[in-house]
């Protein structure tokens, strides 16, 4: 007796899509057939290599852009700022302004004001392992938003572009710290519902932040019982390393009395050293110690001659004292 044919699942009655001849494939569900027409899932298919391109950490995304060590400042150390971006190409004729926020209401990755100007948040999670590709699809979709819309979250695609090929990369980097989120608005607007109470809740968390004057990407800020000094620095880690410890074997580290190198944060592949300073100490008292401490940070950088015994127990305690924010 013949056996019966088991009826066919939807999944094997779906029709095969037709294959592809334009050599695009576009982005589909994992489980869902690709859309190459191979017969098999998106996943096992051309989504595998999307998805490991999408997860591949991209240990400087900034790398190549003018003010780096800002970018990684505005990500990782300061809670209010904005900066003014050019794009290469020019702004579309209904959008006055794009600039970079640090964060913005509700976790908004982008919003369009009122009157179709741009701003694009730095400090939001992220789909893939490049936070550079990531942030182009974001400030893509804003200028193509309605005025007066924020910018939803979606998984960016492994082919996309990155910031690198979307900004004047010949136009300075200027990033201007704030005291609170009120940037967030536009002069007409006024925050309401759930605006108003995010603008509040940030607000009352913002750590008091200078950027210093003098010197590049280096930020004073406010904390209880004491203040800091972070000052995220371009040079590679190792040879950074080596200089800090020469100065600091030598009692040189310092930004006058009471203050001591304590350590470093590792972020988007720079370093940032990190001073305490006293609790008095102002982000202007801060200007001329950390004019003076880059001119010795810049012989320190230049000496080739290997590095001595203090010298080498001083490298050793600030390696262990860094801290790896990604």
């Amino acid at each position: 007796m013949a056996k019966k044919r088991r009826p066919q699942t939807k999944a094997a009655a779906a029709p095969r899509p037709a294959p592809r001849t334009d050599g695009e494939i576009p982005v589909v569900g994992a489980r869902e057939p690709c859309p190459c027409g191979s017969g098999r899932r998106y996943k096992a298919c051309h989504g595998r290599a999307a998805a490991q391109a999408a997860t591949e950490l991209v240990r400087r995304p900034f790398e190549g852009l003018p003010g780096e060590c800002d970018w990684v400042a505005m990500r990782e150390l300061v809670p209010a700022a904005t900066a003014p971006l050019t794009l290469k190409d020019g702004l579309p004729a209904d959008v006055p302004s794009v600039a970079l926020a640090t964060v913005l209401p509700l976790a908004w990755p982008a919003l369009r004001r009122d009157d179709g100007s741009v701003l694009i948040a730095l400090q939001n999670d992220t789909a893939t392992g490049d936070l550079s590709r990531d942030l182009a699809d974001v400030l893509l979709r804003a200028l193509e938003t309605e005025p007066g819309t924020p910018v939803p979250a979606r998984r960016t695609g492994a082919e996309g572009p990155r910031l690198q090929d979307l900004l004047d990369l010949g136009a300075p980097f200027e990033p201007q710290v704030h005291e609170g989120f009120e940037f967030w608005l536009g002069s007409a607007e006024q925050a309401t519902g759930e605006v108003a109470a995010s603008l509040e809740r940030a607000n009352e968390a913002a750590i008091p932040t200078v950027r210093l004057s003098g010197v590049d990407a280096a930020y004073w800020c406010r904390v209880p019982d004491k203040n800091h000094l972070r000052w995220v620095m371009p040079h590679p880690e190792e040879r950074l390393l080596n200089a800090l410890a020469r100065l600091h074997a030598a009692g040189a580290s310092g930004l006058g009395e009471g203050t001591r190198l304590v350590g470093s944060f590792r972020a988007h592949g720079l370093m940032v050293p990190v001073w305490d300073l006293p609790g008095a100490m102002t982000a202007e008292e801060c200007e001329k110690p950390a004019a003076a401490l880059a001119e010795r940070l810049a012989g320190a950088l230049e000496s080739t001659v290997p590095l001595t015994a203090d010298e080498r127990r001083a490298r050793s305690g600030l390696a262990n004292r860094q801290v790896t924010l990604n």
